[in-house]
């Protein structure tokens, strides 16, 4: 059960921020347009939104997962990978340190990204990707191991980040894409298979009651309803643009 979600609003610098994808320059306006509804859909879904004020010195902040990762008893800062973004820690702490007493760091030459990092109750899959290098994967698997998880470290051979293809809906049901679908690591999951033309929806988020999915992948959609759990559609189109998903923009706990 989550009852508390934290967002951070995109800036005017938005449009500059990374991205490897090749679907042009985000409008702004529009962006901030999905953001609000993303707000809105976390309402919804029962949480009590944190939302944060833009920052133009830090462009792809808005991907406010790739900062932390949260458990119900402490959570851990991370490191990210992309020097550009290396200082978005320093404004997530304070905000982290009003929720949480226990705090870990993942400290250099250790990178790690929120959106590497996929929890099955109480055990975390820990991606190795362009964001994420193993000694913070190892780092963080060292730190879940202490207080009582289990960590499993997965190298990436396409996905940008490993939240990028695979998703956990709960009840040992999770979504998957590409590298993932016969992945051995999740041979044990129910799976719900989303088809090669329809890899973006791979990344969607289970908060409480709902599914929030990204519009626009209908055979997903019937088959995360068809296995019981109700969604919400979310357009995502200027975020896909620069890389993001829908787990990307909120911290859920």
């Amino acid at each position: 059960m989550f009852k508390n979600t934290i967002v951070k609003i995109p800036s005017e610098s938005y449009v500059n921020g990374l991205t490897t994808s090749d679907l042009g320059v985000p409008i702004l306006e529009k962006t901030v347009e999905q953001h609000q509804e993303y707000i809105e859909a976390l309402k919804k879904c029962g949480t009590e939104v944190k939302i944060l004020s833009s920052n133009l010195q830090y462009p792809d902040s808005t991907f406010v997962e790739d900062t932390a990762v949260l458990t119900p008893r402490f959570a851990v800062i991370s490191n990210p990978g992309a020097l550009s973004r290396n200082g978005e820690i320093h404004e997530i702490e304070p905000v982290i340190k009003s929720f949480y007493e226990t705090i870990y760091t993942i400290q250099s030459p250790g990178t790690l990204e929120g959106g590497d990092i996929l929890q099955i109750e109480d055990h975390f899959y820990i991606g190795i990707s362009a964001r994420t290098n193993l000694d913070g994967a190892e780092q963080l698997k060292q730190i879940l191991e202490s207080e009582g998880y289990k960590g499993t470290i997965i190298p990436l051979e396409k996905f940008f980040h490993l939240k990028t293809g695979i998703s956990y809906l709960g009840n040992q049901t999770v979504v998957v894409a590409g590298e993932f679908i016969d992945h051995p690591e999740f041979t044990s999951y129910q799976k719900i298979v989303v088809p090669p033309e329809e890899e973006y929806a791979a990344n969607c988020i289970r908060i409480n009651d709902y599914v929030i999915i990204p519009a626009g992948y209908p055979l997903t959609k019937q088959k995360i309803n068809e296995a019981g759990y109700q969604t919400i559609e979310l357009e995502m189109s200027e975020f896909r643009k620069q890389d993001g998903g829908l787990s990307c923009l909120s911290l859920r706990f």
